[in-house]
Order: structure tokens, then sequence, then C-alpha cells
């Protein structure tokens, strides 16, 4: 099953958050982490055709020309002196979605992704999507984490506590 939930939590999704959110849903069965166990790469090869057709632009692969540049900041006469590379960013600029596997919570690729989405010029709307389950090695031990619930539990402790103020307009995690 595809979890979703949008934060603020006072919010509900839109009609276009909600075709995003169908994307994941018709890939769910080559997806499902019960069953599978992919790289952020791959999930995001297979949600693209989806999301390019509701004019998302979405990385390719790594070289520069295959990557989303998104401007963070602007110097003189109006040159890119900073960007941050997103998976996918909507055709008006305003919705940047990142693809995490693994790295989403162990790492902290969340935050990374949180605070980048935050400084990106126009994004008001991140789609954070990660893992349900995620099956990993620790010392030889087969180990399971709850992506999804970390990733829940941190951003309702964010918006409910009140004390820090984020420039999107929300937060999406799928």
């Amino acid at each position: 099953m595809i979890n979703y939930q949008f934060f603020p939590r006072s919010r509900g999704v839109s009609k276009e958050i909600k075709k995003i959110v169908e994307c994941f849903e018709k890939i769910h069965s080559k997806i499902d982490t019960d069953n599978h166990q992919l790289k952020s790469n791959d999930v995001l090869a297979l949600v693209a055709p989806g999301l390019e057709s509701m004019g998302f632009k979405v990385e390719h692969g790594k070289g520069k020309e295959e990557k989303i540049s998104v401007p963070v900041l602007f110097g003189l006469q109006n040159d890119i002196d900073k960007c941050f590379f997103a998976d996918a960013l909507s055709d008006d600029g305003k919705i940047v979605i990142e693809v995490e596997a693994g790295r989403a919570v162990r790492n902290n690729q969340f935050l990374k992704d949180i605070f980048q989405a935050c400084m990106m010029y126009e994004v008001e709307v991140l789609i954070l999507a990660v893992c349900n389950k995620y099956k990993f090695n620790n010392n030889g031990k087969h180990c399971i984490a709850e992506d999804f619930k970390s990733v829940y539990t941190f951003l309702e402790t964010l918006y409910v506590s009140n004390r820090l103020q984020l420039p999107l307009k929300g937060i999406l995690l799928i």
C-alpha cells in the first residue's frame, strides 16, 4: 500500500498533488518494499513516465545534462551562482520531488532534502518519497527500518511544535 500524508495536516492535498500520488500508486506492485528492495534511482525510473506525462522534468542519470538543476543563489547579471539538484521538478518550478531509499533515515538524507527544498528558488512543495520499510544488514544482523513511520514522526513533530517555520507551503511524505 502506498502511504502518504501532507504536512501541515491542516491542509489536504490538491488535485495536482493527488495525481502525483496516483503515479506512485500505479507502480506500487513494482516498488512494494515487502517484495522489492529497489534503489532510489530504480524507483524514480519507474515513476518517471507518469510524472513526465504531467509535465515534470525528471532526472535520467548522473551526467550534468541529465540532472535537474534548481537555482538557489543568483549573481551578477542574474547568473546562477548556486543550485541544488532535484529528482524531479514541476514545469512551473513550484513542486520538487525527491525519491529516497535506504539513505532516507539511516543517513538523514530526508533532512538534507528538506533543507535544499527550502533554499530552492520558487519551490513551494516538497514531495519526499521514502520506503515503508527498508531492510539492511547491520554487522551481519538482518534489520528492518520503518522509514515512512520515522519521517512521519519527525514531520509531525516539526509542524505541531511550531518552533521552526519552513518557507514551503507543505511537504508530502509518500
